[in-house]
């Protein structure tokens, strides 16, 4: 898992960071994920169906509203964080 830090601050944490790119947004959408992670949107969906490090690790980060899955920001910093 890749996030692009080279815009980030050193005093900057994850979650600051992706905060701060995504307007303090306290849910990313799969299109924003699949962003920080460096994956095409389809790539992700593929990884999260299956049972692999990708799923394991963002599937506890997911909330679903109606039709939509969203990632909570701190959660998928947290799993970031822990590579």
């Amino acid at each position: 898992m890749v996030l692009d830090l080279r815009t980030r601050s050193n005093t900057m944490s994850t979650e600051q960071t992706i905060l701060e790119k995504y307007d303090g947004a306290p849910l990313l959408s799969i299109d924003q994920l699949a962003e920080i992670l460096l994956r095409s949107k389809n790539g992700l969906r593929l990884s999260l169906c299956g049972d692999n490090e990708v799923s394991r690790k963002f599937l506890p980060c997911k909330v679903k509203i109606g039709r939509r899955i969203y990632f909570r920001t701190t959660d998928v910093a947290k799993a970031l964080d822990q590579d």
